[in-house]
């Protein structure tokens, strides 16, 4: 899933994955992305978030727990277990997200290096 910022100023989401190009010892592989650090943490459940931005470009790897995302114009997606959350919503409107369910939310935040490129693929479709 990627979120972004629009030209209304508002947050957007659009589901799609990372684009695995290449070949490696019978894997599919992506090219390198360019990242700055990577942290860890985790919301016990009932856990919740309100509304802001994503504080750096940035992929969020979601390690167990299930939650629910919400934009200001009403738009909602959800997230488990092994999704991928590409964050570009760093001003405008942006996002909420509360937990489903009473397993914790464990996630991996990757910041991505400046100008770092990111084979997502949106809707079948190589961006």
């Amino acid at each position: 899933m990627r979120i972004w910022t629009g030209d209304d100023g508002q947050s957007h989401f659009e589901p799609g994955l990372i684009h695995l190009a290449g070949s490696e010892r019978g894997d599919a592989v992506s090219g390198i992305t360019d990242a700055v650090s990577i942290s860890f943490r985790e919301t016990r459940k009932g856990g919740s978030f309100e509304w802001h931005d994503a504080p750096a470009r940035q992929f969020v790897l979601v390690l167990s727990g299930t939650l629910e995302f919400e934009i200001r114009t009403g738009g909602r997606f959800t997230l488990g277990t092994g999704d991928v959350l590409l964050a570009e919503d760093m001003t405008g409107g942006g996002h909420r997200w509360h937990l489903i369910g009473d397993a914790p939310w464990r996630r991996a935040y990757v910041i991505l290096a400046k100008g770092a490129h990111v084979p997502f693929v949106r809707d079948g479709r190589i961006s």
